[in-house]
């Protein structure tokens, strides 16, 4: 008997999916230490960043179960 792929819940927090089925996700190195970086990189850092690594978005896909379609 096959079991169920259950949802990875800290992906659901991290990875959001589109309505064109697309994943975005947080840029990392936004949390602290920033006052040393300069402004433009910290600006931007701020916008979020589409996946594109096909081998990764099909491991997601399936890691984020019914979340993820």
């Amino acid at each position: 008997m096959k079991n169920k792929l259950k949802t990875r819940k800290t992906l659901t927090k991290r990875i959001r999916v589109t309505n064109t089925g697309k994943l975005v996700k947080k840029q990392s190195s936004q949390g602290h230490l920033k006052e040393k970086r300069d402004t433009s990189r910290k600006l931007r850092k701020k916008h979020t960043l589409v996946q594109s690594n096909k081998g990764h978005i099909r491991i997601l896909r399936r890691l984020l179960a019914k979340a993820g379609k």
